[in-house]
């Protein structure tokens, strides 16, 4: 690869499940890699397991790069000069470069079965799960000419070198594999199934690709694939070996490998509770990464301004809920205030509090309230209940069970007569004089702390104890229908 080359890294993920975490966070930093180099983000399928792979799968990848605004210059829905990007679709591909190298001599026929070679491991006095022995790699064709007579179908194995194998990682640094530690590995099956070990560095030699930032669990897998990309060169497939960069684990709670069965790795979870993408991409970008020591909140596009790989933490990074939401709150914060109207909404809509079809009068409300909550919340979905009391039907309304057990019991009696006196009385219904009258009411005429005093009616009027502010809520709501709150209330 010449200096001078186009950085082109690749997003190549396989559609089983829902997207993880952590597979999104290795998309991210990929992402900001291509765009702070101004290169190429190749985003390719790797769907050549027709037993695991599904279409509601890649259907759901897709669904997550566009909410998180991950775009990619080839791939599918956009195309390119190398495709198609969906490996079930490029096995003609691989059964062509399969054969040059089997031809070239950089693959050979192996007929050995697992029990053979546990059995030779076994007489040779070693351990026999070391795994494959090369033993097949210098048989003369009439051995194999006997092996396909007793019916056995070979597997193409890579003949890999007898030299150390290492490579300076982009994460890590200087890693070595010293030679004769890595048995030839299988790149097709007995029935020309095309393996991982083959398709993905073909793929990546065929697209290009100059940079591979991926798991440290495919740590394992890079010596082969470095001599398969040498093999490649010999045969004129690829032009050079990309460089690796091999990213940290993502842990989840009790420092353990976040699985794809953890609820909190499922990144739908996170939309469903109404994480931005602003804050979500913020959080992932810290699992392994920082813009600063002191600094943890910062946008998109200042992370790809100052995006190095070099700088990415060989160290497991941890999946912090809380943190993500602390996060995530503050950008929810600094969005302006029509676009949180905007992002909130379908919250309110899924949560029942709003119709599918707000009502003119409905968006006046909700948009004055929605700084006061904006406000407040860490994730979208936390405003439903809070916004709740302005938008229910009385005969619907009732305060929360458990506020109410400890806020409208006996003791609350005389508090919300105060307050319903004081408020009855006012001739204008505005924040600054709901606000003087239930001070003067009840901090001043019955003597209460300001928590003791508003509490009941706080309440009584939103129906939780957690609201936004109090005097503003009661001003959106109305003098009839707080009066009328308050009245039930004391009515017990």
């Amino acid at each position: 690869m010449s200096e001078n080359s186009v950085v082109r890294a690749r997003f190549c993920p396989s559609p089983t499940g829902t997207p993880h975490v952590g597979l999104i966070r290795t998309a991210l930093f990929n992402w900001a890699f291509a765009r702070h180099n101004q290169g190429q983000l190749v985003f390719r399928i790797e769907d050549t397991d027709a037993a695991r792979d599904s279409q509601e799968s890649y259907e759901q990848l897709l669904d997550a790069l566009h909410w998180l605004g991950i775009d990619w210059d080839e791939g599918p829905e956009v195309g390119g000069p190398y495709g198609p990007y969906r490996q079930s679709e490029r096995r003609a591909v691989y059964a062509d470069v399969a054969a040059k190298l089997l031809e070239a001599g950089e693959l050979y026929e192996a007929f050995s079965t697992n029990e053979e070679v546990e059995a030779r491991r076994k007489a040779a006095g070693l351990d026999p799960k070391l795994g494959y022995d090369n033993f097949d790699r210098d048989l003369t064709e009439e051995q194999r000419a006997a092996y396909r007579a007793e019916g056995r179908a070979p597997v193409l194995r890579l003949r890999m070198p007898d030299t150390d194998i290492g490579w300076t990682d982009l994460v890590r640094g200087d890693i070595t594999f010293p030679a004769g530690t890595i048995p030839d590995p299988v790149l097709v099956r007995a029935n020309g199934e095309p393996l991982y070990t083959l398709t993905n560095p073909v793929d990546d030699a065929l697209m290009k690709i100059t940079h591979v930032l991926r798991g440290e669990d495919l740590l394992p897998s890079t010596p082969r694939q470095i001599a398969l990309y040498a093999a490649l060169e010999r045969v004129d497939v690829a032009e050079f070996t990309p460089r690796f960069g091999h990213l940290p684990y993502v842990m989840g709670e009790g420092n353990k490998k976040l699985s794809k069965r953890d609820p909190s790795s499922n990144l739908f979870n996170y939309r469903d509770r109404g994480f931005i993408r602003e804050g979500l991409l913020n959080y992932l970008a810290l699992l392994g990464w920082g813009i600063a020591d002191d600094r943890d909140v910062f946008g998109v596009d200042e992370m790809i301004a100052a995006f190095d790989v070099t700088k990415v933490s060989a160290n497991p990074a941890r999946f912090d809920v809380k943190k993500a939401e602390a996060i995530n709150g503050t950008h929810v914060r600094a969005l302006p205030a029509a676009e949180f109207v905007s992002r909130v909404t379908p919250y309110l809509v899924t949560a029942g509090v709003l119709p599918e079809s707000p009502s003119e009068e409905q968006r006046a409300r909700l948009a004055a309230i929605a700084p006061l909550v904006q406000e407040r919340v860490t994730v979208l979905s936390d405003a439903a209940p809070m916004v709740r009391f302005l938008f229910v039907s009385e005969d619907a309304f009732a305060p929360e069970e458990d506020a109410a057990a400890k806020n409208l019991g006996e003791a609350a009696q005389p508090v919300l007569a105060a307050a319903v006196a004081a408020l009855e009385a006012l001739p204008s219904w505005e924040t600054a004089a709901i606000e003087q009258a239930l001070k003067d009411a009840l901090v001043d005429g019955l003597g209460l702390k300001p928590r003791k005093a508003f509490a009941p009616v706080r309440v009584a009027v939103t129906g939780r104890t957690v609201s936004p502010p109090l005097y503003e809520s009661m001003e959106l709501l109305g003098r009839d229908v707080s009066l009328g709150r308050l009245r039930r209330a004391l009515a017990g």
